[in-house]
């Protein structure tokens, strides 16, 4: 390929932050963290594997910021200072094969079901969130769950630093509740939080600024992003997708993280036009360095996304599958293995039981047993 790129070197604009390579690791739901968020051997194992083998920046899972924000069992936390003794040794452990570190912090807002947190879950504005077992009732939230929820995530992002992590990523996509305030479908506030898309992106824009004023110069800060509508996660616009993030490039973002759920793909907006989804955000940041997610298999398929505008690629399936795929994939002609998985492959890339068997909620990813054949 003529413009190779995906192992040479990344540097963040106006920090001393330098990935060795543009390959991320995806932040991934592993379901390996203790009962009560602390770090446990596995996901460090896991984690720490992918540095290394080559990954040049580790993110871990979506962490929860607050207790009533946890999303499900066997979720990292970074709510409490007990925390900090696990992440503190993951982000060393990480950084001992030279790869950069990022938790991701979030908050499940409606998507955080009673039976982790103990309370309603609560969003922008009250609704019913469809569910196969039963609808969930969501409550509005005051103006103390937001203000505390701002708190929150500031609080998680000065630990995040304590422990010694170059940076977080703010979970602002998947129907969580940074995207739950962005998007029209959940957020029908007639205050300050909703209404124009100003107000709906307050929640966010506030929660970086105050970040980065209490975090060094150095500390990446930066947000993944839902850029339209996916699955039952409505209420997003492509255009003002765009908006806000310039918004919050302005607001001195460190990065952009796109989840498409198809690097490749075209806005749905603007299906019958000429570019790509990344295409039009490069055009819209041409000074703010853009990760992109989504059906990245091979060294073809990076190197595409970076020639359609990304400057990092972040991989999912493909790094549970394959923990030493930066290596795998350094010869162009080599194809890593396709799925299904067997068990055994994927005890060997340091997947744990409970991960494995997350994975097979995944249809085709692990290969079924004769017993589960019938």
């Amino acid at each position: 390929m003529s413009s190779a790129k995906l192992f040479t070197p990344f540097h963040f604009p106006d920090t001393d932050k330098t990935m060795p390579n543009r390959i991320a690791l995806a932040p991934l739901t592993n379901l390996q963290s203790n009962t009560d968020g602390t770090l446990s051997d596995d996901e460090f194992k896991w984690l720490q594997r992918r540095a290394k083998e080559g990954f040049g920046l580790i993110s871990t899972c979506a962490a929860y910021v607050a207790e009533d924000g946890k999303g499900w069992d066997g979720e990292l936390g970074i709510a409490h200072d007990s925390h900090l003794p696990g992440l503190t040794r993951l982000a060393a452990g990480i950084h001992s094969y030279n790869s950069l570190a990022l938790v991701q912090i979030f908050h499940g807002g409606a998507r955080s079901p009673q039976e982790c947190t103990g309370t309603q879950p609560w969003s922008a504005s009250a609704h019913t969130m469809p569910h196969p077992k039963k609808p969930v009732e969501v409550r509005a939230a005051t103006s103390d769950d937001i203000n505390r929820a701002i708190a929150d995530f500031v609080s998680a992002a000065k630990r995040a630093e304590h422990a010694g992590f170059d940076g977080i990523e703010l979970h602002g996509a998947h129907g969580y509740l940074l995207h739950q305030f962005l998007s029209t479908a959940t957020n029908m506030r007639s205050d300050e939080w909703g209404g124009s898309l100003e107000n709906r992106s307050r929640l966010l824009r506030t929660i970086l600024q105050k970040i980065k004023a209490v975090t060094s110069k150095n500390f990446l800060v930066g947000v993944r992003l839902s850029p339209e509508d996916k699955y039952t996660f409505k209420g997003i616009d492509f255009d003002e997708s765009l908006q806000v993030a310039q918004w919050l490039a302005a607001d001195g973002a460190a990065f952009i993280h796109l989840s498409p759920w198809d690097a490749f793909k075209k806005p749905d907006k603007y299906a019958d036009g000429d570019k790509a989804l990344i295409t039009y955000f490069r055009e819209a940041l041409p000074h703010t360095p853009i990760i992109v997610a989504g059906i990245i298999r091979s060294r073809s398929d990076a190197e595409k996304a970076i020639e359609l505008g990304a400057d990092i690629v972040a991989i999912g399936m493909a790094a549970i599958a394959h923990a030493n795929w930066p290596t795998l994939v350094k010869d162009f002609t080599v194809q890593p293995a396709p799925q299904p998985y067997s068990v055994q492959h994927l005890k060997e890339q340091d997947l744990s039981p409970v991960f494995i068997n997350y994975m097979k909620r995944w249809k085709g990813f692990v290969e079924e047993t004769e017993t589960e054949k019938k």
